[in-house]
């Protein structure tokens, strides 16, 4: 066998500096320029020595942030597709904290606190039940938690409640039991204006010609809220019914629906305060002073 001193000159003489690497005169390995840290290891193994190349510490430097911004990137590209998924209305997408006006201090101080413990709310399958009059700014607390959490990488799903029962009217028995078992895939589900299509006046007239309908379409939506509660995961559901109301529904299906939102949602009233009829309000002063040639 050869002397590792004869290998070691051997190989020194057939390594290929490049224009940033030296040699270091001591340890007779590549060294980068800029860093002066090894480019080059070596090591014994079974009597033959190894001297394979390896990276500097601006290289690893270099690496490890290519790898970062590759993540973030990845990052950014699944928070973008859970928000398309899970905000299907492009309106909710502008329910923000940074867009709130100040209408409800109190309330959206107390959403900020359920972001920040999210995985204590999560791990205790807590959620938030926000009640009050038409136009308070529900849906839109509800919308701002969506927007924080999916920024933070949570699959959040938020849909109507009419738009639930429709959807399930026009599905078959198979196809129902998939799309009620998809909910729990999203680790939260918000469901706006719980009860709305108890106050619609159309429905209302046609409630009596449609009860058979009406009972088996709540009773999938009580399957979707008890998939949720047996499987341990939290909702949040806004509604312009009273808590009262809630306690003492008009009939069992009800009954079955709102004692599992009530048993699991912490119950939070929102000011009375319509902001609907504020914005409103303020756009028609607006468009008039357009018209009138007044500087907005």
């Amino acid at each position: 066998m050869k002397p590792i001193s004869t290998d070691l000159e051997n190989i020194l003489q057939s390594v290929q500096l490049r224009v940033d690497e030296y040699l270091d005169e001591e340890s007779k390995l590549t060294y980068c320029s800029r860093c002066r840290t090894p480019r080059q290891k070596r090591f014994e193994m079974t009597g033959k020595l190894f001297e394979p190349r390896c990276m500097c510490a601006c290289q690893t430097a270099a690496y490890e942030q290519r790898e970062q911004e590759r993540k973030h990137r990845e990052f950014l590209d699944t928070v973008a597709k859970n928000r398309s998924v899970g905000l299907t209305d492009p309106v909710l997408r502008k329910h923000t904290f940074e867009n709130d006006l100040g209408y409800n201090p109190k309330q959206m101080n107390m959403a900020k606190r359920f972001v920040q413990h999210w995985d204590e709310f999560r791990k205790n399958s807590m959620g938030l039940l926000l009640w009050g009059n038409v136009g308070t700014g529900k849906s839109f607390i509800a919308g701002c938690i969506a927007n924080a959490l999916l920024d933070q990488g949570v699959p959040v799903m938020m849909t109507n409640f009419a738009r639930l029962l429709n959807k399930l009217t026009d599905m078959y028995s198979g196809d129902r039991n998939a799309y009620i078992n998809s909910f729990n895939s999203f680790p939260l589900l918000i469901i706006d204006d719980l009860g709305t299509e108890l106050t619609n006046s159309f429905v209302s007239s046609q409630l009596f010609l449609c009860i058979n309908e009406r009972i088996m379409r709540r009773k999938q939506v009580f399957n979707i809220i008890d998939s949720r509660y047996r499987s341990q995961l939290p909702m949040i559901v806004t509604t312009n019914l009273t808590v009262d109301e809630l306690k003492n529904p008009a009939d069992l299906a009800r009954a079955r629906i709102y004692d599992r939102v009530l048993e699991r949602c912490t119950a939070i009233k929102v000011n009375d305060q319509n902001i609907r009829k504020l914005n409103m309000a303020e756009n028609l002063t607006k468009a008039k002073q357009l018209l009138e040639g007044v500087t907005v």
